[in-house]
């Protein structure tokens, strides 16, 4: 059973089960859309993290579940909402697990749950919460999400939880943020670059691990899934290789960036364009930590994330063979 079929890792991770164990042996809980997945010969079951008889109905006789459905956003989102379906839907699909005598649920969290400071020491599970004032109401609902599995652990639930960094990769068709930034750069939508930089994970690698995770995953236990740390200036480098489409020359400091990023978001949404550079993203970029460990998901997942320019040389192809490069030309 999977709870958000419809995003980017659900879709691929939905794929890969139903290679693994028969279409007609997985179920996937959908609201609206169906994404990536939407023609897989699966079981769809219309509901809502915010209905636990919903869950409680697409949940029985399943398994495991593996929980992806979140609320993710670099936007102007309003703390509440993060909570209602981070928080509150997660503890819906806890109750719903233990109601249902799931054998495991996979959490698949994020890099967010953790507090990114400092920035110049190694970033492990050891690391605290990001549950202080000063985090993001984004990361702040995703620590508090992982406190509801963990309740639920405490009453017999058998969870693991997984904490991916920023995902890129094929078979995006929504586009998520980083892919469409991707597509921007191979349009020339983006007249300058930002200082700073992340760590990017393959969607790929990202669900070989939470695959492996349903067996092999200790329960309780937190695996961090970290790819690669570059600049954007190196991702944009990457982006011009895999297509030839010159990246920005321009880039401005952090700073700057600052001060002009309230402004791109009202030009933005007066072109009827969704926003990507936001005060959110900028401060993510300016404060994301370099040196994210994924030792422990190596040792015991068999996770190895592949290089970021495999990644965006596979995303681009993806694109092009469904006709979303012709499309953002």
């Amino acid at each position: 059973m999977i709870t958000g079929a419809s995003g980017q890792i659900g879709g691929v991770l939905t794929q890969a089960l139903a290679d693994k164990y028969g279409p007609r042996q997985v179920r996937a809980l959908f609201r609206e859309r169906r994404g990536t997945a939407a023609d897989l010969d699966i079981e769809w079951v219309k509901g809502d993290l915010l209905d636990k008889e919903s869950l409680i109905a697409a949940f029985e006789g399943a398994e495991s579940v593996f929980h992806l459905a979140a609320l993710v956003s670099i936007g102007a989102v309003r703390a509440q909402e993060f909570h209602r379906t981070n928080v509150l839907g997660t503890r819906n699909v806890v109750e719903a697990a233990l109601e249902c005598g799931v054998r495991r649920l996979v959490h698949v969290s994020s890099i967010h749950a953790y507090d990114q400071h400092p920035l110049d020491e190694v970033l492990d599970e050891s690391r605290g919460p990001a549950d202080s004032l000063r985090a993001a109401p984004y990361d702040r609902s995703k620590a508090a999400g992982e406190v509801e599995v963990r309740r639920g652990i405490d009453r017999g639930l058998n969870a693991v939880i997984l904490n991916p960094t920023s995902v890129i990769g094929p078979w995006d068709g929504a586009p998520s943020p980083m892919g469409q930034v991707l597509l921007d750069l191979h349009g020339r939508r983006l007249p300058a670059l930002i200082a700073g930089g992340y760590d990017w994970v393959d969607v790929r690698d990202v669900v070989a691990a939470t695959m492996a995770a349903e067996t092999e995953a200790r329960c309780g236990e937190n695996y961090l899934l970290s790819g690669h740390w570059h600049t954007v200036r190196e991702l944009a480098e990457l982006s011009q290789q895999a297509t030839g489409v010159a990246a920005p020359r321009l880039q401005f400091p952090i700073f700057a960036a600052r001060l002009w990023a309230p402004c791109q978001v009202v030009l933005d949404r007066c072109r009827g364009r969704r926003p990507l550079y936001t005060p959110a993203s900028v401060r993510v970029m300016a404060n994301a930590n370099r040196r994210i460990s994924s030792a422990k998901a190596q040792a015991e997942l068999g996770f190895h994330p592949r290089s970021l320019a495999e990644s965006v040389r596979d995303t681009y192809r993806w694109f092009d063979e469904h006709g979303m490069l012709r499309e953002g030309a």
